[in-house]
């Protein structure tokens, strides 16, 4: 997969509980259908591989890992709502200062709160049913549900949610905002590099969207909302925080620790993500949606992660415009750089990518694929994908998945210290 690592060890969970509310967590350890662990890692990164997984744990531990995001806009409705936002002219502003720090609300209200972008949002904010396969330790097969969140991004019905919160399921509901429930739901297809999946309500037109936003001018101390289906029960609850990090990387697994997923280039938030949230919208001050909510930690006070919404456009769009669930990829392995990467590897620069193989043995650079074509090697520094800065705005994941199978991308590389620009086309990944 192509994104950051980073070194802090941090254990996490994310939930895809029953419709039913879930017991609070006490430990690591949880219910099998309630939470994923999670801790940081700082390995080369294939983007051509999907997020590794160990399974062990059946079903239920896997649908454990995809809902616990889903619910963390939980418990903190009435707080957020009362946390209003001054009244002020509606203009641009800066938002970010030269090291990423927020520096002020990209967009001032006028005669605008909380509530009322809630009320906006909320509409094309559904709550997902699953129900899924399971298998007793005995043999005996049964069926079990699970709750998640997902959003309409269309009027006439797609909807972006976490891979994790329909893993397995034999079918999938979808109930919205203002009670209406839809069973004709096709699972269109799940993104083999990251934790989306993209459903499809059948037969419908004129449904509310919510708008998407821009992930890569996230800034750190950025204030953002949090909404989804909480524990299961709570239907589009709302929590408030701010982006308390940006290029996380993560281990998720469930609370056995049998089922493991690398995830890449997270946002880091302290808005309150509970079991049930995940695939919920993680929302700016404009009402637009600059995350999905995936994960949180039960090892700290306040720390979930978001997958941003850029990651997820190029599929979007592919799909929308083509009918094809087909993910971009550029085909090599990479260590985001950091100061300790720099100063390891001596390389010339603080930020980028920098292609790199653990193995001594084998290349980075996929045989035959975009990059091996585009004369990419062994080596280089990836520093910027378009005119956009690798690490600052995103990773390479996040910043390649703006973009559809086919589409030609300039690659800025640094090549024995010489900058050089790279044209790849992109491929579908297989």
């Amino acid at each position: 997969m192509e994104s950051g690592n980073s070194n802090t060890e941090i254990k996490t969970e994310v939930a895809n509980p029953a419709p039913s509310p879930a017991p609070a967590p006490t430990s690591v350890v949880k219910q099998a259908d309630d939470w994923r662990n999670y801790k940081p890692k700082n390995n080369p990164t294939p983007d051509n591989h999907p997020p590794r997984k160990r399974s062990g744990g059946g079903v239920a531990a896997a649908i454990v890992i995809g809902v616990l995001a889903l619910l963390v806009a939980g418990g903190a409705l009435a707080v957020s709502i009362l946390n209003m936002i001054n009244a002020k002219n509606v203009q641009p502003v800066a938002t970010v200062s030269a090291d990423g720090y927020y520096t002020g609300n990209s967009i001032e209200f006028e005669e605008t709160s909380i509530a009322n972008i809630v009320s906006k949002v909320t509409p094309a904010v559904v709550s997902i049913i699953s129900e899924i396969r399971t298998t007793s330790y005995f043999g005996y097969s049964g069926t079990s549900q699970a709750s998640g969140t997902g959003m309409i991004v269309t009027p006439d019905g797609y909807i972006i949610t976490n891979k994790h919160v329909i893993d397995g399921a034999r079918s999938v509901q979808v109930v919205t905002d203002s009670g209406d429930t839809y069973d004709n739901v096709e699972i269109v297809g799940t993104d083999p590099l990251n934790d989306v999946a993209y459903l499809k309500i059948k037969n419908v037109s004129n449904l509310p969207t919510i708008p998407l936003g821009d992930s890569k001018t996230i800034a750190v101390g950025q204030p953002v909302l949090a909404i989804g289906n909480a524990l299961g029960a709570y239907q589009n609850s709302v929590t408030q925080g701010i982006i308390g990090g940006t290029g996380r990387s993560v281990e998720a697994s469930d609370s056995n620790g049998q089922n493991v997923e690398y995830l890449t280039d997270m946002l880091q938030t302290d808005a309150a993500i509970n079991p049930g949230n995940s695939g919920g919208p993680l929302v700016n001050a404009a009402g637009e949606v600059i995350g999905i909510n995936t994960a949180v930690s039960t090892d700290a006070q306040g720390l979930g992660f978001a997958i941003p919404i850029s990651a997820v456009k190029g599929m979007l769009n592919s799909i929308i415009d083509n009918g094809k669930a087909e993910r971009a990829y550029l085909g090599l392995s990479y260590l985001a750089i950091t100061s300790e990467v720099a100063k390891e590897f001596q390389l010339p620069v603080s930020q980028g990518a920098y292609i790199h193989s653990d193995n001594n043995r084998q290349s980075a650079i996929v045989s035959g694929g975009p990059a091996a074509k585009a004369g990419l090697k062994d080596g280089d520094i990836i520093t910027k994908i378009g005119n956009i800065e690798v690490g600052r705005a995103g990773s390479i994941a996040t910043l390649v998945g703006e973009y559809k199978v086919g589409d030609t991308i300039q690659v800025t590389i640094i090549r024995d210290k010489e900058e050089m620009y790279v044209n790849v086309t992109l491929e579908a990944y297989k």
